[in-house]
């Protein structure tokens, strides 16, 4: 499987020529740290302009994914965005960006929401809840997405999720979409003046990553 999708990587190399996108390699391997090496090597020798890593966060523990990043991150380009695919939970964001990743993408976010969830800086928040039906504060206070800007409580939040009505979804997607890219703007603070793992041990006793 592995060595199939080095042919399928140089195949897609040779017959690019769209100069408006940039084509990934992506690191197989599963969970073998050798296979992990391997692909990282023989994708690196192909240059391109950016490695995805697939094959995680797909039900494995997460210590088995930090495990595999561990194995393969010293054999990626670090002169080329590393991008982790399909991972999105504040705890992994943190703990990939500590391994040197660049890049991630999830559904997680928009999945969550549609079930009454939301991410906040205490933890993930379940709206539908009934301990929010009388809590008439914003889903996260001082938020500044346009549900807690504008007037949303938990309490009419849990509402709308109780009758099915589709802008519960679309407000704590707003939400949540709006907490991921605050955090990610602190990680980058947080590297810029060296103190990432202060950073994560902080989120750590807030209860974010719970």
């Amino acid at each position: 499987a592995m060595l199939r999708t080095h042919r399928w990587a140089q195949r897609c190399k040779d017959y690019h020529t769209r100069e408006d996108q940039a084509v990934f390699g992506i690191v197989q391997g599963a969970f073998y740290e050798d296979l992990r090496i391997e692909s990282a090597k023989v994708l690196a020798d192909m240059d391109f302009p950016g490695y995805g890593i697939g094959g995680l966060s797909v039900g494995e523990p997460k210590p088995i994914m930090y495990g595999m990043l561990d194995a393969m991150m010293p054999y990626m380009p670090t002169n080329k965005p590393r991008y982790l695919m399909g991972v999105g939970s504040p705890d992994c964001l943190i703990e990939g960006v500590k391994r040197g990743i660049d890049m991630f993408d999830c559904v997680l976010q928009t999945r969550i929401a549609r079930n009454g969830l939301a991410l906040t800086g205490s933890g993930k928040k379940m709206l539908r809840n009934a301990s929010f039906e009388h809590d008439f504060t914003p889903i996260e206070e001082g938020c500044d997405c346009y549900a807690c800007k504008n007037g949303f409580t938990r309490a009419y939040i849990r509402h709308l999720v109780k009758c099915k009505e589709i802008l519960a979804a679309q407000l704590i997607t707003t939400h949540n979409l709006r907490f991921s890219l605050r955090l990610m703007e602190q990680v980058r603070e947080a590297i810029e003046q060296d103190r990432l793992l202060d950073f994560r041990e902080e989120l750590k006793a807030k209860g974010t990553f719970d």
